[in-house]
């Protein structure tokens, strides 16, 4: 079943405009979800509001948004205050520049939703949009409000739709500088990075999602159904860690890593080398 619509509105490029509709291209609903329960009397908890001040209840109708705009003073915001943020990319998505795919940071990208067109007039203005982005290899930069907030978003042509995929501000990323500071400037050995480019070649092949088996809930399903049907569950031993340093001279190890690597990984399936990839 199709999934329901999340925002309606324009896609505009220049003077063309089209109305789309924009659903979420993630979805939870097949992750195993709990409940809080009473141990005692097993359940369900309901969440309550508490005023901080006077311990009571707060109904929903009288909770409110509030802004902390000094120490334990707050400026109440009603949903109209919300309203009046008048912005015109609550209809429409208005992309107003254009980027090489490759130059999207990856960093900066966010939550994708599919974005269709919403009548039956808008599919050929929605389609010329997609194809023209798709054979300049373009991703559309535009703004659209959603849950009343802002975001920038980046468009992109997916299959016979639209990707579009909302980007963090600045202000959300940080800066890398204050991570990875520690790390000298100096370069590595050419003759490891050569040899560590052979195993990448050798471990290169096609995206499949069926890599991504979701083995903890997986494991998580067998457990639940050993207590249901009443077993007693052991805690599983850990498992010693896989990605301990173990390397005391580079090369020797890279050595064996290649060895290792042509024994399990049949030719025939990989991708063609990166040298002959490159050459092609």
């Amino acid at each position: 079943m199709a999934p329901s619509s999340s925002w309606k509105g324009y896609l505009k490029l220049s003077l063309v405009t089209c109305a789309v509709a924009m659903a979420p291209a993630i979805t939870t609903r097949d992750k195993t979800r709990f409940n809080m329960l009473n141990r005692h009397t097993g359940n369900r908890l309901s969440m309550r509001m508490i005023d901080s001040v006077t311990e009571e209840i707060v109904e929903r109708d009288d909770q409110v948004k509030g802004y902390e705009h000094a120490k334990g003073q707050y400026t109440q915001v009603e949903e109209e205050d919300f309203d009046a943020i008048a912005l015109e990319s609550k209809h429409t998505i208005e992309m107003t520049e254009f980027v090489d795919e490759d130059d999207l940071d990856t960093l900066y990208l966010g939550d994708s939703h599919y974005l269709m067109p919403d009548d039956e007039v808008a599919i050929e203005a929605f389609a010329v949009i997609r194809e023209a982005m798709r054979s300049t290899k373009v991703a559309g930069v535009a703004r659209v409000t959603v849950n009343k907030r802002e975001r920038w978003v980046a468009v992109r042509p997916r299959g016979k739709g639209i990707l579009l995929t909302t980007m963090r501000y600045p202000y959300e990323v940080r800066d890398e500088r204050q991570v990875f500071d520690r790390i000298g400037d100096e370069k590595p050995d050419a003759k490891a990075v050569e040899a560590m480019e052979e195993i990448i070649d050798q471990m290169s092949g096609h995206w499949d999602t069926s890599w991504f088996n979701d083995r903890y809930e997986q494991a998580l399903g067998k457990v639940l159904k050993a207590k249901q049907s009443g077993k007693t569950i052991k805690a599983a031993a850990p498992e010693k860690a896989k990605g301990e340093s173990n390397v005391v001279n580079l090369m020797d190890t890279l050595r064996k890593a290649i060895e290792a690597e042509k024994r399990s990984k049949p030719a025939a399936k990989k991708k063609p080398s990166r040298s002959k990839r490159t050459a092609a």
